[in-house]
């Protein structure tokens, strides 16, 4: 005999700072939301070491627990907490459709997607092992800068947004090492020029990463010349990757708007997408600031948004 459907309320499809907010507000509103976390459960931010720019958190926090404390609040409001993965959505009809991991089904008058977005890596075995013990390699200058504060960092990447956090890190750091695989960046002119003129900020063209030197810490890059095949150490504290991320949202392409890239398309204002009763939050759909306080926002905007509508036509 098929298992029953469960029907709920609202659910949540990913943890992290966007999810975990809209449980938050969706809970306190009488929704009973139900969160899957994904195979990530508190998504990027479990990787991150440090996190020191959250409101709330005078002394800074690392991102695991400050993950467990959202958990622990969003639980507190009886939101139902679920280890597992969405693999499958049907959002022609009302109530939606899910299933999950393959088997379960699922039917929602409200899905929050809280998908986020993985940063691409170069895929180097130094870098997943230093990264993951914690210790200089990062993919958000923006969250991390901060700790290299006077030292000399290096930032892999050619487009608008690696030339920004090469321009941001120069602002912090003593000396910045930009490794630019091409002999030219494919930012804009006007990021180029930003670029060119940070006095501290070295442009390695024709440039790629053989290897983050260390081995729990950053201690260095070995970079290539891809044109002469001349090797080179850099000593650096930090190594920062820059080559863009990839929006989690494979599984709702065939029924939600996303951009060329795959981020999902909100209303502008609102995190409405084009299909009734279904609304998005954080990195899903932000492809420009990525931060967990950004992604907390649109969280609560996500749950207020639900609500209204369950008010209005459920």
């Amino acid at each position: 005999m098929s298992e029953e459907v469960e029907h709920l309320k609202c659910l949540i499809i990913g943890s992290g700072p966007a999810g975990y907010t809209a449980a938050i507000y969706a809970a306190r509103a009488d929704m009973s939301p139900v969160m899957y976390t994904g195979m990530e459960p508190g998504g990027q931010l479990t990787t991150t070491t440090e996190v020191d720019n959250f409101p709330g958190y005078p002394n800074g926090v690392d991102g695991p627990t400050m993950m467990e404390d959202l958990k622990t609040q969003a639980e507190r409001f009886d939101t139902d907490v679920r280890f597992g993965r969405v693999t499958e959505v049907d959002f022609s009809s009302i109530p939606h459709k899910v299933i999950v991991d393959g088997k379960k089904h699922i039917t929602a008058d409200t899905v929050i997607i809280s998908t986020g977005a993985s940063a691409k890596w170069l895929g180097l075995e130094s870098e997943q092992r230093i990264r993951k013990a914690g210790g200089g390699v990062s993919a958000c200058a923006t969250c991390d800068g901060f700790f290299y504060k006077g030292k000399d960092v290096a930032i892999v990447g050619a487009g608008d947004s690696a030339a920004e956090e090469a321009t941001f890190l120069a602002k912090l750091c003593n000396k910045v090492y930009m490794i630019v695989r091409k002999d030219a960046m494919r930012a804009s002119k006007a990021m180029q020029h930003r670029v060119n003129s940070t006095p501290n900020l070295e442009v390695l063209y024709n440039t790629e990463t053989d290897e983050v030197l260390g081995q729990d810490v950053c201690e260095g890059v070995r970079v290539v010349n891809n044109v002469t095949g001349e090797k080179r150490d850099i000593s650096v504290d930090g190594f920062f990757v820059a080559i863009g991320h990839n929006p989690n949202t494979e599984i709702f392409k065939d029924y939600i708007d996303l951009d060329e890239v795959g981020y999902i398309k909100n209303i502008p204002g609102t995190s409405r997408t084009n299909v009734d009763g279904v609304y998005v939050a954080g990195d899903a759909a932000d492809s420009v600031y990525r931060q967990a306080i950004t992604a907390a926002g649109t969280g609560c905007m996500a749950a207020l948004d639900a609500e209204k509508y369950l008010a209005e036509f459920i």
